[in-house]
């Protein structure tokens, strides 16, 4: 534990990230066998005020149902996906979520947005972070060796995770291609 937290300072240093307390709590989901796609729903049915995601993937149903019953629900719903997966992807749920009124901002800058993140209620007590190697695919849930983790009850780590979603959707373009 000790060569852990070491290394962890170490990372901080290099990256001149800061190390943050560890306090609230963090499941891990483990696939195939764990349910990564069901506790992302559970975690998006939960949200009271809003859910931001940043996505390289999307083919999920159930989490492309999920973020449009959230909209529904009158949850502020908004999305960063890779413009490449988009614009390949022919099973890509990206514009089901734009066509249900879900605001989508492409990630152009970079040659890959690998991002996997799902910030819930990002300004209130109860709020989630949910990230890790998991594309929100059927594959991923599926067939894939994935990991997730869901971060709760953890405010500086959600503030950190919140201003790099934002920090990216200010360098992408809206799902028309006009600059935000």
């Amino acid at each position: 534990m000790r060569v852990l937290a070491i290394l962890l300072l170490l990372f901080c240093a290099a990256t001149n990230a800061a190390p943050l307390e560890a306090v609230g709590t963090v499941e891990p989901i483990f696939t195939p066998g764990g349910d990564a796609e069901g506790a992302i729903v559970a975690a998006l049915a939960g949200a009271k005020r809003n859910i931001r995601v940043q996505a390289y993937l999307l083919t999920s149903r159930a989490v492309a149902y999920g973020l449009i019953a959230a909209k529904r629900r009158g949850i502020e719903v908004e999305v960063l996906a890779d413009s490449e997966m988009v614009r390949k992807g022919e099973y890509s749920l990206i514009p089901q979520l734009v066509a249900n009124g879900i605001p989508v901002w492409l990630e152009t800058r970079y040659a890959i947005a690998h991002n996997k993140v799902i910030i819930v209620d990002a300004d209130g007590p109860e709020a989630i972070v949910i990230t890790g190697s998991f594309n929100f695919t059927h594959s991923a849930q599926e067939h894939n060796a994935e990991n997730m983790l869901l971060f709760r009850g953890n405010p500086a780590l959600t503030r950190a995770y919140l201003d790099n979603w934002l920090r990216h959707r200010d360098e992408s373009v809206t799902f028309a291609g006009v600059k935000k």
